[in-house]
């Protein structure tokens, strides 16, 4: 048999890996299937049991009917059934190229509006939130495609490593619900105008919360918790005084109060009046060393540790009473997040524009600019300038939107997505992303 030249042996070793896929792929899918059918039995087993009970429990003619379970105890048992109050009308129209979070694409901007099927009147609901910058949205991810949820899942930035679901952000969870904190522009009616988001359009939204620092942010808890230990610390113990008093045996202590000054301490007695006198020169220095204390160190944990440290010394006080201990502020371990958020195997991308992408873009007019000789141009809904639109083009490609899959396994590295009124192509290159082709999304469809 004739040697292999060196072109057929290439060949041989692309079929190879292809095969290799197929087997892989043909794995994945049999799991799936195996999968799919103890889901099904297991269904079927609930719904036989189902029909047994009913038949038990089915009451005689003769009997009335049972009562229905009220509301109430449906909410105790937590069986409730959502209604929406509204629906994003977002920039993001397609699930491809949307932020998977709010925090990467800034110029990003949503309304929503109150359904009135909910209040009569939706724009009462809305007095008073003006008074927040930044709100929490509560929705549905509604384009999840099935309802079926895995205990570990790969997140894109993990680029293909499993963890727990509930250690991540993915929309694939048991209630497809979402969580994301916007900027609130402003409220014109029953509409709210929102910024940096990451919803379509579309998305129900089922409540809406303001975003409090002081409740919401832990450094902000930390902060308020603290300086209420301090303005709570009762004045009158000397057993959970922050500042101690210091004490000398000698001394008749029981003559004399903490309330005590100089003014109300008889004349009559000089040597009673020079103790008081030193103590009281005591008490402020022991008060200012504290001060001193308190200012010099980083944080309000190594000073309670100095106090404790106090409190054992001394032999005549008793010790703290157990207190709760609250957060430290300033401290990594009461907000930690995983390593992964802030060193991600899959870094951020260099973004790039064509000149012809450059022209197309610059020739978008804003939302709030009109004229009858700039008709036949494209127009943006929700952006302001093709600035900041380009700033938002940045914001979505330097995160990399592509799935792992598509990354990782996929040769071709175009992509699309859409922005606004924008239709983007753009593709992908080692560590950079290079924008393309900018059209209008009328043009994109009349042209399809």
């Amino acid at each position: 048999m004739s040697p292999l030249c060196d072109c057929c042996g290439d060949d041989i070793n692309k079929l190879n890996q292809q095969i290799s896929v197929m087997r892989k792929e043909i794995k994945n899918l049999r799991q799936m299937l195996d999968s799919a059918v103890r889901g099904h039995r297991k269904h079927m087993l609930s719904i036989q049991s189902a029909v047994t009970k009913m038949e038990l429990c089915e009451p005689d003619k003769d009997q009335t009917p049972p009562p229905a379970s009220s509301p109430q105890l449906a909410l105790e048992q937590g069986n409730i059934q959502t209604v929406p109050i509204g629906y994003i009308t977002s920039c993001f129209s397609v699930k491809n190229g949307t932020p998977r979070q709010p925090t990467i694409c800034g110029p990003s901007r949503a309304e929503l509006c109150i359904e009135q099927c909910v209040f009569n009147n939706p724009e009462h609901a809305l007095v008073g939130l003006e008074q927040y910058s930044h709100v929490w949205i509560i929705f549905l991810f509604h384009k999840n495609g099935h309802l079926s949820s895995k205990a570990k899942v790969k997140p894109p930035r993990l680029n293909g490593q499993r963890v727990g679901v509930y250690s991540t952000r993915s929309p694939h969870r048991p209630n497809a619900l979402g969580l994301t904190l916007a900027r609130l522009d402003k409220i014109v009616g029953d509409t709210i105008h929102l910024s940096n988001i990451d919803m379509i359009a579309g998305t129900p939204v089922l409540d809406i919360k303001p975003y409090i620092p002081e409740y919401d942010n832990p450094d902000s808890r930390m902060s308020s918790d603290e300086t209420v230990d301090i303005l709570n610390t009762p004045k009158d113990s000397d057993d959970q005084s922050g500042l101690k008093r210091e004490r000398h045996d000698d001394d008749d202590d029981d003559d004399f109060s903490r309330d005590n000054s100089e003014a109300d301490i008889s004349v009559a007695d000089p040597s009673q009046f020079v103790r008081a006198q030193f103590s009281l020169h005591k008490d402020l220095q022991g008060v200012l060393e504290e001060v001193k204390a308190y200012v010099t160190q980083q944080d309000h944990c190594q000073l309670t540790c100095s106090r404790e440290d106090t409190f054992s010394d001394s032999p005549n006080t008793k010790p703290p009473v157990a207190t709760v201990d609250h957060p430290c502020h300033g401290e990594e371990v009461h907000s930690a997040i995983a390593d992964w958020i802030r060193e991600p195997p899959v870094g951020s991308l260099e973004v790039r524009f064509t000149p012809q992408a450059e022209r197309e873009l610059a020739d978008f007019l804003p939302t709030n600019l009109s004229g009858p000789s700039e008709s036949n141009r494209p127009r943006f809904k929700f952006l302001r300038s093709p600035e900041e639109a380009a700033a938002a083009i940045r914001g979505v490609l330097s995160a990399d939107p592509r799935s792992v899959y598509r990354r990782t396994r996929c040769r071709d590295r175009l992509f699309f997505f859409t922005l606004d009124t924008a239709d983007i192509t753009c593709w992908f290159g080692q560590g950079f992303a290079e924008v393309l082709q900018v059209r209008p999304v009328e043009q994109h469809i009349a042209s399809v």
